[in-house]
């Protein structure tokens, strides 16, 4: 199983570094059957993160083809509206970081990886509103950061207030630490629970919450 991170600029770190290890891990626990990469929309190139000057070497083309697993993460930067800065400030906005990825190749790259039935796409934080905004997600459940599932709800998505959300061949995590949670349940569902577990106590980290679905009997109560 090939992951690809991606990475655009202005990513957060954690959203990659947190899955990325614990499918680094279960590759060294399978002996090689979970291998993961860097890559960006344009290839090869050192990526700025949003908290400089740290940055990540992309080593590799996003490529729906080659990839099992694409994971998309969000943004770092100023979480205020961009109504709320000052123009020089507007340019470190998180919607705005996010919205410059769309000026990429970066959304035709992920409908292909939407549109192929053997690639599973995955979200953390608000890599979900990288889909929303290039209207990849309409009418389908997601998560993304509490901070703004009113931004996901006003693109037609669904917006679930969970820590993780699986959709089939996307999965939807919520704020920067879910990486971690989503990065095990891809292990559980795609390579099996004895190596999730295994790297669950590798991290002494308890996945958080139940994973939402629509599979199942609905509440007639919602809380």
């Amino acid at each position: 199983m090939l992951a690809q991170f991606v990475l655009f600029d202005g990513f957060d770190p954690l959203d990659v570094i947190a899955p990325y290890e614990v499918l680094h891990s279960a590759g060294m626990l399978t002996e090689g059957a979970v291998r993961v990469e860097l890559v960006s929309a344009e290839g090869a190139r050192d990526v700025p993160s949003g908290l400089p000057p740290l940055s990540l070497k992309a080593t590799a083309l996003l490529d729906p083809e080659r990839a099992d697993v694409i994971v998309l993460p969000g943004a770092a930067g100023d979480v205020r509206s961009p109504g709320e800065l000052s123009e020089e400030e507007q340019a470190t906005a998180v919607t705005v970081i996010l919205g410059r990825s769309l000026e990429t190749d970066l959304p035709r790259l992920a409908e292909e990886a939407l549109e192929r039935e053997d690639t599973l796409v995955a979200t953390v934080c608000g890599g979900s509103l990288i889909l929303a905004m290039a209207g990849l997600t309409e009418g389908r459940p997601a998560t993304t950061n509490r901070l703004g599932l009113d931004v996901l709800d006003a693109t037609g998505t669904i917006a679930v207030d969970a820590r993780v959300v699986d959709d089939g061949d996307l999965i939807t995590g919520g704020g920067v630490t879910s990486g971690l949670d989503v990065a095990l349940y891809i292990l559980e569902r795609e390579v099996g629970p004895q190596i999730a577990r295994s790297v669950e106590k590798l991290f002494e980290h308890e996945r958080r919450g139940t994973v939402w679905s629509t599979r199942g009997a609905a509440p007639a109560l919602t809380f």
